[in-house]
């Protein structure tokens, strides 16, 4: 079992927090949001260990300003902050920004988790949390995502399998975007690797746990684990399928996972049954 987050209050730092960066400073820039003193010098400590660049913010206001003064690649977002909240501020970021967001918070409900996967997070760590997890979530998102996040506009990668039809939609694997009659369709990174596995071998039933370690890069530990898959797919649907209650292009197995199109509905049935 991973430890839990061991903070010592009286702990000090080898660097300051929050300082910019030296020149030449090539690292991936976390940026780190929590009101409480101690839990932001463990997290500067350790992930500065880890390679990363560093820089903090203690209310909701100073992160949107450290946002944009330094467009980080990844940003650590406390729920319970002074002035805005953690979903007031990750709304205001989703409203500009693909960057990768993931909650810290203390309330483990599955409400709130649900609620801040809604707002476009790509993950949610209830506290207290072993930071040796949080630094293995953050390596996950940026291999998947890349360098860049902060900016609005998806980069240019050579991955991907060149361009799908599915229905109506074009689905371009090179640029990550999807476009219906010419239109563009926002979908924020974790989306769009969450299409791009389900559709990758139309009809497969893909498992919610295969999906979980896929996207996520761990197991389910606990069933709300698998509820970050269900509320992907439901973001998913109502930015693809004409009526998200009645999906023709995300199909639910119950019980096991999701399967894209209709062209596997003989194996979808087996499956279900």
């Amino acid at each position: 079992m991973a430890k839990e987050l061991d903070i010592d209050p009286g702990q000090e730092l080898d660097s300051p927090v929050g300082q910019p960066p030296a020149k030449g400073d090539h690292r991936a820039t976390v940026l780190v949001v929590d009101d409480e003193a101690a839990v932001r010098r463990v997290l500067v400590m350790r992930l500065h260990l880890a390679g990363y660049r560093v820089i903090c913010a203690e209310d909701g206001e100073e992160a949107l300003a450290l946002f944009h003064q330094e467009q980080p690649d990844l940003v650590v977002l406390d729920v319970m902050l002074p002035k805005l909240d953690g979903f007031a501020v990750c709304r205001r970021l989703r409203a500009e920004s693909c960057v990768p967001i993931i909650f810290l918070s203390a309330l483990d409900a599955i409400t709130e988790r649900v609620a801040g996967l809604d707002l476009g997070a790509d993950d949610y760590l209830p506290k207290p949390f072993s930071p040796k997890e949080l630094e293995a979530r953050i390596a996950t998102i940026l291999r998947r995502v890349g360098r860049g996040s902060a900016t609005a506009e998806p980069r240019e990668v050579t991955a991907g399998q060149g361009v799908l039809r599915v229905g109506d939609l074009v689905v371009d694997t090179n640029r990550r975007q999807v476009t219906r009659d010419g239109e563009r369709i926002g979908l924020t990174y974790t989306e769009f690797s969450l299409l791009e596995l389900l559709f990758r071998e139309p009809g497969r039933v893909v498992p919610r746990a295969e999906i979980l370690e896929q996207l996520w890069g761990y197991p389910p530990r606990r069933a709300a684990d698998l509820r970050v898959v269900d509320v992907y797919v439901a973001r998913l649907r109502g930015k693809l399928e004409p009526d998200p209650r009645n999906p023709e292009l995300i199909l639910t197995v119950r019980g096991t996972g999701y399967a894209s199109q209709r062209t596997g509905e003989q194996a979808l049935a087996a499956a279900a049954g």
